[in-house]
């Protein structure tokens, strides 16, 4: 291998240049905000698709290629989630895209370890929602940058400064609007870059599968042809700039601010702008820290950590197949790495690129991007790949559930079938087993963040390990982090139950509910009932 004067190998130069090429990035919103279509519409600016899909595909307007369970195309949901490389301007996208259904949030959660930034996708009618704050507090806690996307401003909605406040305000992001609509929402005429003043008219096209088309005009044309959505527009970003709510490079990257882009993803209006905003300013891959807190840089031989495991993505085999996130070096299809919990060999003979049902097979891949390892049924979600100098990175928490059931084998002869099949679903993260010496392994609780998830796994259990069960719901909906100090007194109150996760030995305590909680805090301040990520109990309040 080549050494240039200065020590630094050919190799070690391409990954450094290729990371600095790489924007990873994933798309968070509350359900039916325009995360699908958006995902689509950004590929389609990108000409990595040749035509949008909606959600629900309706007369010549297909349904979106990410969607390919038939549980999402049923409902009109996205459940899994998908990795989609978009090559533009000299830069290759990794757009990360993941359930928009609450029930499915814990996947974004986990997803979100995975990427560099996010797009907070706000519905210009209902700004701020649920289950967006529930997102935004775990980019808070990794301080991961923000671009927003105020979409759907084709359809009637608020005025553009009381959304730009409720931001402020509820999750105290300092917003810095890159472009100003001219217009209000539902009359959508086009886009005032705010550093050019360049304006940007839109017109819609049919059904919006296609970009819109656009037309550049200067200011005084502008003025002519708006005449008082114009004046408006100007009003208000003279406004802005007495404000100081200009972009800031150091507060982005510090997750204290957001720039602030308005559009229309189904309309097309606004994408390609926000495109450019992602190029220009989302942040290449990093240094990651590993589980000894030492920075393992994008130059140094391949790593990457194991963010998401999925089962039967093709239907005619039954595969599994782990999402990897490289995060250093480059990766070469048929390399042998190092599993780092158990030192085991894991050849990577079977690599893939997966979008939707779309496979195409990756030969080579540098960090920032996301490859899909096949029949990996070693791997389980944090899980750390490495070649070279061993490197283990800290694992993927586990996100704060709400819904609980007791799950049984309804035919007793096929218990191991049914143990076999409980175990995979939690290495794949499906939900969260929980048990005690008092329950037993027969009867183990399965915990998730919404009823649909349970769906899935009956669904499974039946279909893939032919073990159906009966899930018997439990009055719970808090679950806290204790310890084994605390886990014999909080056992032992009136509407508390402590049990052990699987996956990482944790001592869970369930609560029946944040009112039970709250008199437990109280009259039992000594005892360790320690939040868990997106584990909010004031919600909605």
């Amino acid at each position: 291998m080549s050494v240039d004067t200065a020590g630094v190998t050919k190799q070690e130069t391409e990954v450094a240049h290729e990371a600095g090429r790489r924007r990873t990035f994933a798309v968070i919103s509350h359900p039916d905000a325009g995360k699908s279509t958006l995902t689509e519409a950004l590929a389609l600016h990108a000409a990595a698709i040749s035509s949008a899909g909606a959600v629900h595909g309706k007369g010549d307007r297909k349904g979106v290629t990410s969607d390919w369970m038939d549980m999402e195309q049923d409902r009109g949901i996205s459940i899994t989630s998908a990795a989609l490389r978009i090559d533009y301007d000299d830069r290759v996208l990794n757009l990360l895209d993941t359930p928009g259904h609450a029930d499915f949030s814990e996947d974004t959660y986990r997803v979100l370890s995975a990427v560099d930034c996010a797009i907070m996708l706000l519905d210009s009618a209902k700004g701020l929602e649920p289950q967006t704050l529930k997102l935004f507090d775990v980019c808070r806690a990794r301080k991961m940058p923000v671009i927003t996307f105020v979409n759907k401003w084709d359809r009637p909605g608020r005025e553009p400064l009381e959304l730009l406040d409720e931001i402020e305000q509820r999750i105290g992001l300092r917003p810095t609007p890159m472009n100003w609509p001219v217009g209000i929402a539902g009359d959508f005429r086009g886009l005032v870059d705010r550093t050019s003043g360049v304006y940007t008219k839109m017109t819609r096209t049919p059904g919006g599968a296609t970009k819109a088309v656009e037309e550049v005009l200067e200011p005084e044309r502008a003025a002519e042809v708006e005449l008082d959505a114009w004046e408006q527009a100007q009003e208000e970003i003279e406004l802005l700039e007495a404000l100081g709510a200009d972009f800031d490079p150091e507060s982005f990257m510090a997750g204290e601010s957001s720039p602030v882009l308005f559009g229309a993803a189904l309309s097309n209006f606004g994408v390609g702008q926000l495109l450019d905003t992602v190029v220009n300013l989302a942040p290449a891959p990093s240094a990651k820290i590993d589980a000894r807190d030492r920075p393992r840089r994008v130059e140094q031989p391949f790593s990457g950590q194991v963010f998401k495991m999925q089962a039967n993505m093709d239907k005619n085999h039954r595969d599994r197949m782990a999402f990897l996130r490289v995060s250093s070096g480059r990766f070469d299809r048929g390399m042998v790495l190092t599993h780092a919990s158990t030192g085991r060999p894991f050849a990577t003979k079977y690599t893939q690129a997966v979008f939707g049902s779309d496979r195409s097979t990756i030969d080579t891949a540098y960090p920032g991007d996301v490859i899909a390892l096949v029949n990996a049924q070693a791997l389980s979600v944090g899980d750390t790949l490495y070649d070279g100098p061993k490197v283990d990175f800290p694992p993927i928490p586990s996100f704060a559930p709400e819904h609980f059931v007791v799950a049984r084998a309804v035919d007793a002869g096929k218990y191991k079938q049914f143990q076999r099949g409980i175990a995979q679903l939690d290495a794949e993260g499906v939900v969260q087993v929980l048990t005690s010496e008092v329950r037993g392994e027969q009867a183990p609780v399965l915990a998730a963040v919404g009823p649909l998830q349970f769906d899935v796994v009956k669904h499974r259990m039946d279909q893939e390990f032919r073990s159906p069960i009966e899930a018997s719901p439990l009055e719970y909906s808090v679950a806290r982090r204790t310890d084994e100090e605390s886990a014999p007194v909080l056992h032992a109150l009136s509407g508390a139950e402590v049990l052990r996760r699987r996956s990482d030995g944790e001592l869970l305590v369930l609560v029946h509910n944040k009112w039970r909680l709250r008199v437990i805090e109280r009259d039992h301040p000594s005892l360790l009932m320690e939040a868990l990520l997106a584990g909010g109990v004031d919600e909605g309040e």
